[in-house]
């Protein structure tokens, strides 16, 4: 019997769940073992996964169980521990299971070798969902299109608040409820900001993708028209950047999936001269990746914090959004959405010495384990 151990997440603001009430149950009709940990920070409630699993008609005593909050280190040794972002800061010691979760070290981001020595010391492994592709090479799951749709959100609003608020700081944020909560509330702020002048131009780069079609789908849905969405994707970045023509949109939104060094989008001497860009939202996120496009800021934003400023010599400001946990914006959707697109996965680790997508997952892991061991040498 393959068991799952659904840990409570330990990141600041992050209420989304690998897996939900409804797989979950799936899952244990399907014969599976689940120990999911006690989490009040999760947009599903623990009585939740309870009702489900008590729904299901002869589910064994020690199929289903709910523990306290970090029981994982403690898990019987071939509990797949599953999760979303990183696990608890501060901790160094070596890590024995098979982990299954955004490890953001494959790219060689910072701290990379930090963690995966810490599997490497205790014999463990991370099949990295980030890392989880098919036959054709796409990932069996993604929060793209909730982080595209998410950021956009944010970024309107950014832009807003510098016309409503000019000066002061982005407040905090808060998860909505709803898709429609969050529309109408950006919907709302735009009207306001618009007031008789002319709506943003707003671009997305990699528009094409899940993430893209996110974004330009808020824009959409909150009043930006048309014309004033545009949409740039591999055929429009084919001869390389810098790309001066992002410098003339108010509100710019990277969506691309870096898998290889390219060109910056735009340099820090470029945003000196005159420009109507106002408001950059990283979706992407690869603030400490050594190939990052946009070479302006250097920190991930938060949730409580939403904008970094970029000092220019033009005096128009400029913020930067970088939330790498975007789609906990909208817990419950995005949660839902992603569960259910890796569920058949999920069900494969039951013959996962035949599964391609588990097997690629884990030579990638090797490989990357070599790597650092090299680096180190």
């Amino acid at each position: 019997m393959v068991h799952l151990w659904l840990r409570a997440e330990t990141k600041p603001m992050e209420h989304r769940a690998a897996l939900t009430p409804s797989t979950c149950a799936e899952l244990l009709q399907g014969g599976f073992k689940i120990t999911i940990e006690e989490s009040p920070e999760r947009i599903f409630d623990d009585n939740e996964y309870l009702v489900q699993a008590g729904k299901i008609s002869g589910l064994g005593q020690d199929q289903f169980k709910l523990v306290p909050a970090g029981g994982w280190r403690n898990a019987p040794a071939d509990a797949y521990i599953i999760g979303l972002k990183e696990l608890p800061e501060g901790e160094n010691g070596p890590l024995s299971h098979t982990h299954i979760f955004f490890a953001h070290c494959f790219k060689n981001q910072g701290g990379w070798m930090d963690i995966l020595g810490r599997f490497d010391t205790g014999n463990g492994t991370i099949l990295d969902l980030e890392f989880l592709n098919d036959a054709n090479g796409r990932r069996v799951a993604a929060f793209g299109y909730h982080a595209g749709f998410a950021g956009a959100a944010i970024g309107v609003d950014n832009w807003c608040h510098q016309k409503l608020n000019p000066g002061q700081p982005m407040p905090p944020y808060k998860p909505f409820p709803n898709e429609n909560a969050l529309i109408s509330h950006i919907k709302s702020r735009l009207e306001r900001a618009v007031n008789n002048d002319e709506v943003p131009e707003f671009m997305v780069m990699g528009a094409l993708g899940r993430c893209g079609k996110g974004a330009c789908d808020l824009a959409h849905a909150v009043g930006i028209p048309n014309n004033k969405i545009i949409k740039w994707d591999l055929e429009e970045t084919k001869e390389g950047g810098p790309f001066p023509r992002i410098l003339q949109s108010s509100i710019f939104v990277n969506c691309i999936y870096l898998n290889k060094p390219i060109p910056p989008f735009f340099t820090k001497d470029m945003l000196d001269g005159g420009r109507e860009l106002s408001v950059i939202v990283d979706v992407s996120c690869d603030t400490t990746n050594p190939h990052n496009p946009i070479p302006v800021y250097t920190v991930n934003t938060t949730f409580d914090e939403p904008v970094v400023p970029v000092l220019t010599k033009n005096p128009r400001p400029l913020d930067v959004c970088s939330i790498d946990h975007l789609p906990t914006l909208l817990p419950r959707e995005s949660s839902e959405a992603f569960s259910n697109d890796l569920l058949p996965t999920i069900k494969d680790l039951q013959t996962r010495e035949q599964s391609a997508v588990w097997g690629g997952a884990e030579t990638i892991f090797k490989e990357k384990v070599q790597a650092m061991r090299n680096e180190k040498k």
